[in-house]
């Protein structure tokens, strides 16, 4: 099976979750949740990653779920991207 040169795949990762910090300034803390299978106890487990993302705009707010995608690094934490914020977080 080949793959024709000219058509563009999207190779890029993305993930789902929760901001946790927007106090710098384009730049966001994203919490990704993912549940795992223990490999014993055959038990669901929830496995907690933190993202730092850019965000140019400072769109975001702490619990908006947002949509984050791959990129270049940006800084030494940085080479996550804000792509969407998928629902706002409720103004209280």
């Amino acid at each position: 099976m080949t793959r024709e040169s000219g058509s563009k795949q999207n190779k890029r990762k993305s993930r789902v979750g929760v901001v946790v910090s927007n106090k710098m300034d384009k730049s966001i803390v994203v919490v990704v949740e993912r549940r795992v299978l223990h490999p014993m106890y055959k038990k669901y487990i929830k496995n907690r990653t933190k993202f730092m993302a850019h965000d140019e705009t400072n769109t975001a707010r702490i619990g908006d779920h947002v949509l984050i995608e791959e990129t270049r690094p940006l800084s030494k934490l940085k080479c996550w991207r804000l792509k969407e914020v998928i629902r706002r977080a409720p103004v209280l």
